[in-house]
């Protein structure tokens, strides 16, 4: 039964990126050479973060809420967003379109990362002997991340790639971008990364939990909501900007 419960969780986490790949033209252009570099990437940038959060924050005793700290989070958390332009531009690529290499480097982008933050807490809660829920919400939040990875993935296609963009858009562009940048420092802790160093239990979100008293199910849920908004806005920019300037 526990073993049940750890592949159930484990599919719900990382199935859908599987999914997303088999069920979209990435499989027929084979950009999973490109997913991979973009896992690479994000691996290294996530180094990065974990040597910035080692050094810069400091470890509260009573766990209290600290803006001046979060705040360091969160502009910490902008390496995500020069790492991603990294794996846009820098990084050699087969010969795709525009529309796929973004597709292609989010994916890869949102694989590395619930490998990274939810395979180990998922082989060690998972298979304990206590049904809990929280690893069934974990699979669902890995699944908004996947969301956002490839809606930040978009836009920051839109900004660094599409030149001939109109210029009424770009304002909302670059308002998008660092709105679902900041969104994984809004709604989870940076001890996703310092469970790896420190082997810190509490990995779940922090802003929303400490700082508004919201449970986990509803940390996830808004997750889900904004991560839906944000790709459906993303969409309406990167269609908006194929269109052919009149």
């Amino acid at each position: 039964m526990t073993l049940f419960h750890f592949f159930n969780c484990a599919i719900l986490t990382f199935g859908p990126h599987a999914v997303y790949y088999s069920a979209t033209p990435l499989s027929e252009y084979d950009t999973l050479g490109t997913s991979i570099k973009a896992a690479l990437v994000y691996l290294g940038t996530a180094l990065v973060k974990l040597v910035c959060l080692a050094t810069f924050l400091k470890v509260s005793e009573n766990d209290s809420f600290d803006p001046y700290q979060e705040l360091l989070k969160a502009l910490i958390g902008f390496i995500d967003v020069a790492g991603l332009y990294f794996a846009l531009t820098q990084l050699t690529h087969r010969n795709i379109s525009q529309n796929h290499k973004y597709q292609a480097v989010g994916l890869g982008w949102a694989f590395a990362d619930s490998v990274l933050h939810r395979l180990a807490p998922l082989w060690v809660g998972a298979r304990g002997l206590e049904f809990t829920w929280d690893f069934i919400l974990q699979g669902l939040e890995a699944n908004a991340n996947l969301v956002l990875s490839i809606s930040l993935a978009a836009l920051g296609s839109l900004m660094w790639l599409r030149k001939n963009k109109p210029k009424t858009l770009i304002p909302i562009i670059y308002a998008c971008a660092g709105i679902v940048a900041t969104m994984p420092s809004i709604t989870r802790s940076a001890a996703h990364l310092l469970f790896l160093a420190y082997g810190s239990k509490d990995h779940l979100c922090f802003y929303l939990r400490k700082g508004l008293g919201w449970h986990f199910p509803k940390v996830v849920g808004f997750e889900l909501f904004t991560s839906l908004v944000m790709a459906f806005i993303s969409w309406q920019l990167f269609s908006a900007c194929q269109r052919p300037s009149s």
